[in-house]
C-alpha cells in the first residue's frame, strides 16, 4: 500500500509560517514547530488510529548541581537523549483518509535539558523536552508541514497562505452533506452533495467525493442484503 493522492498532497504543501515558532539560542535566531503540533499534524495526514509513537531508548547523559537565576538558588542541571520511533500504518488506515502507508517506519534522536531546584523536576522536564524532539525529528522526514521546510536556510517552502483545506473544513462539509442526505443512499448524498459543491473550495470538492463514495456504496450495499 502507498500513501493515498490527498494524502501525498498534504505532506508536499509548504509549511505555513503561522504554525512557526522562533527562539534564541547561543546568540542565534532558530525557527522550528511546537511538538503538539507535530502531533496534531499527524492526527491530521495519517488518522487518529493509524500512527503510533514508541520512545525505544532514553538516557542520562549529564547531572550537576548548578545555580539558578539572578538569586543564585542552588539547583540541578540534567540532560537526555532519547530515540523515538514513529510508525505509519499497517492497521488498514482511519482517520479523514480511507488509507495510510503500511508500515512506514522512521526514527529520530533528540535531546532535553531540564532545569530546576528540584532534581526530579529536572530529571522530568529533560526527559520530556528529549522524547518531543526525537519525535519531530522522526515526522520531519516525511516532510514540509512535519518542519522539514526549516532546515532549508531560505525557508522557500514556508508560506504565509494556507495551500490546503484544514481539518475542520473537511469535517465540516463532510458533515453537512451526510446530515443533508440523513445516509439514505446513493441518490440522497448525490443530491445534498449538489446542495454543497457549489460554496466549497476545489480541495474540499476532492475530499468529500473520496469520503462520500464508499459511504453511499456501503449504504446500498447493506440495504440490497436486507431487502433480499
Amino acid at each position: 500500500m502507498s500513501f493515498s493522492e490527498q494524502q501525498i498532497k498534504l505532506l508536499e504543501a509548504p509549511l505555513l509560517r503561522e504554525n512557526v515558532a522562533n527562539r534564541k539560542q547561543a546568540g542565534r535566531q532558530l525557527s522550528y514547530i511546537e511538538g503538539w503540533h507535530a502531533i496534531a499534524e499527524a492526527n491530521r495526514i495519517f488518522g487518529f488510529d493509524s500512527w503510533t509513537r514508541e520512545t525505544f531508548d532514553v538516557r542520562c547523559i549529564n547531572e550537576k548541581a548548578r545555580e539558578i537565576g539572578a538569586d543564585k538558588r542552588l539547583g540541578w542541571g540534567v540532560s537526555y537523549i532519547a530515540k523515538v520511533r514513529v510508525s505509519v500504518g499497517g492497521g488498514g488506515g482511519g482517520g479523514v483518509f480511507s488509507t495510510t502507508a503500511a508500515g512506514v517506519v522512521r526514527e529520530g534522536i533528540g535531546a532535553g535539558h531540564g532545569i530546576d531546584v528540584d532534581l526530579g523536576l529536572a530529571h522530568e522536564s529533560a526527559i520530556k523536552e528529549a522524547e518531543t524532539d526525537a519525535m519531530k525529528r522522526a515526522l520531519m522526514t516525511f516532510g514540509n508541514p512535519f518542519g522539514l521546510a526549516l532546515y532549508d536556510k531560505t525557508q522557500a517552502n514556508v508560506s504565509d497562505e494556507p495551500s490546503g483545506p484544514t481539518m475542520s473544513e473537511m469535517l465540516e462539509a463532510q458533515q453537512k452533506v451526510l446530515h443533508g442526505s440523513a445516509l439514505k443512499g446513493e441518490n440522497a448524498l448525490k443530491e445534498a452533495w449538489l446542495k454543497t459543491a457549489s460554496d466549497l473550495k476545489p480541495a474540499l470538492k476532492h475530499h468529500l467525493d473520496e469520503v462520500l463514495k464508499p459511504i453511499a456504496k456501503a449504504h446500498d450495499d447493506i440495504k440490497g442484503t436486507h431487502s433480499a
